[in-house]
């Protein structure tokens, strides 16, 4: 006879900034994805899970078989509110022994238990806890769609988020099973027909931002008489972050130039010198300005924005975002203010997330912009590929020689060449790349880890994601004074010719161009 197993459901909020306070883990020779190490009063601790636990499902999403990289994943991006579905050991143990099907198991939770918690506000020490919100999630398509469908329930409106891919966009984006579909790209769906949202989706391509609310947050809005809309919306699960830039000027000043770009009107970083305070800062040419010290300037003009950085006593903090993120946040209709405005600190540009949730291996998964001059013997590396597998790898990398100083290891992946993607080009046409680079190369690299892990997540690697160029010093047998270096040296910032002028051209002290200003 089958023994009746109890799951327990436990849902587990921290505050901002907080972790959950437990590890998840896998263990030799053990079946199941294992909660250990839970903290004394920590919010799992709180929500009931207990050391030894077996997780079923991840905010519905059933993950027992699911890689463990992937059921970490879903945890981290669901924000600073998780819902397990666990099993106790020794269920889970009798459940393997007895074969029971831990999938129907799981569904088998009662709604009635979910409906009550979703019926009062959740408590914490006796207060009310936060109000719930609706949340933007960004859902980048992949070879099998987004990784969900829809449906209408009966005596509810709007369209559900239904039959999710624990490995599907969707998933990975945040996006909930049952979750209701409030908008599509900032505009509001919850009146159209099914035919008409599946358009929508068609027609969005390969980038889709969905506002979606689950039950929990429809009865907290329904009972608050309140508009559920993307003003009120949890921007966390969003996977680009605005950056905060803290600068302190140097005797040349910032080294960089604010320019207004016409057809947007987008206040734009430029030119930002290799080794000035702006660089060191986590400047990048094209970052985009949505604030200085904690103002919005997207609807100054150009004058404003540089009175207000030049009024800064030196030490101005910019809020910028880059082309990519700028990108995401218009998709949904909200400014990158919103993020830093609502109380949620945008991550320091030289600082790395911290990762609250333990899993057994952390990996840095940034990639490195490295820049080099040959030396004697060449730029100091070898390019090589192994057999019938996609990708470059580098190896033999000299000691000392221009690739180590400027930061290549061995056994790096190979992702852009001189800011050109080559991940899916021959051996032959990488290698005519490198050697038309003539005396200098800027490759993008990422470690073989690094590179495993953003082709499981399907995720692009991109320069952005890196941290500033590495900071080399150039042997003094090649070193070269370029027009760069000549600027840095002039001893009072200068406004810069038109946008059309040639890179590093200065213009005289008496050119008038408001649009271009150097710091």
């Amino acid at each position: 006879m089958t023994s009746v197993l109890h799951p327990r459901e436990c849902k587990v909020t921290r505050k901002k900034q907080q972790s959950y306070g437990f590890s998840l883990r896998i263990e030799k020779d053990t079946a199941g994805h294992l909660i250990r190490n839970v903290e004394k009063n920590s919010p799992a601790e709180k929500a009931g899970l207990k050391d030894g636990d077996r997780v079923l499902r991840v905010n519905g999403l059933f993950v027992d078989k699911e890689e463990h990289t992937q059921v970490v994943e879903i945890v981290k991006n669901s924000g600073n509110s998780v819902v397990l579905l666990v099993l106790d050991e020794a269920s889970y143990k009798r459940a393997e022994k007895e074969g029971v099907n831990l999938e129907d198991l799981g569904q088998k939770v009662s709604r009635g238990q979910q409906q009550k918690q979703q019926a009062t506000p959740p408590m914490a020490n006796g207060a009310i806890t936060s109000a719930p919100q609706p949340r933007l999630c960004y859902l980048v398509k992949e070879e099998k769609g987004y990784g969900f469908s829809l449906k209408t329930t009966e005596g509810k409106n709007g369209l559900f988020l239904v039959d999710l891919s624990s490995q599907g966009a969707a998933a990975k984006a945040g996006v909930q099973n049952n979750d209701r579909l409030i908008e599509i790209n900032g505009k509001n769906v919850e009146n159209d027909t099914h035919e008409e949202v599946v358009e929508k989706v068609k027609n969005s391509g390969n980038h889709i931002m969905l506002l979606v609310s689950n039950e929990e947050t429809d009865h907290y809005y329904t009972s608050q008489k309140m508009t559920l809309n993307r003003e009120r919306a949890n921007l966390e699960l969003l996977p680009l972050k605005p950056r905060l830039i803290e600068l302190q000027k140097g005797e040349n000043g910032y080294g960089f130039y604010l320019r207004v770009e016409q057809n947007t009107g987008d206040h734009v970083i430029k030119d930002v010198d290799f080794r000035s305070p702006a660089a060191k800062a986590g400047l990048k040419d094209n970052d985009i300005l949505v604030a200085v010290n904690g103002e919005r300037v997207d609807a100054l003009d150009h004058e404003s924005v540089v009175g207000k950085i030049k009024q800064s006593e030196n030490k101005p903090t910019l809020l910028v975002v880059d082309k990519e993120t700028d990108a995401m946040y218009k998709l949904a209709q909200i400014s990158p203010y919103s993020y830093y405005n609502r109380g949620k600190d945008p991550a320091p540009a030289k600082t790395e997330e911290k990762v609250e949730l333990h899993s057994e291996q952390k990996v840095n998964h940034k990639p490195r912009i490295c820049k080099m001059v040959k030396g004697p013997s060449g730029f100091g590396f070898s390019l090589n590929m192994a057999k019938n597998k996609p990708g470059l790898f580098i190896n033999e990398v000299q000691s000392h020689g221009p690739a180590d100083t400027a930061g290549v290891e061995n056994n790096d992946f190979l992702v852009e060449v001189n800011g050109v993607n080559v991940m899916n080009e021959s051996y032959d046409k990488v290698v005519a790349r490198i050697q038309s680079s003539g005396d200098k190369l800027t490759v993008l690299v990422c470690s073989k880890d690094a590179y495993k892990y953003f082709q499981d997540q399907n995720i692009p690697i991109t320069a952005s994601m890196a941290d500033p160029i590495h900071d080399t010093s150039e042997p003094a047998a090649y070193t070269e004074t370029t027009p760069a270096e000549l600027e840095r040296t002039s001893p009072e910032p200068r406004e810069r010719a038109s946008s059309s002028s040639s890179s590093h051209s200065v213009a005289s002290a008496g050119t008038d161009n408001s649009d271009d200003t150097k710091f």
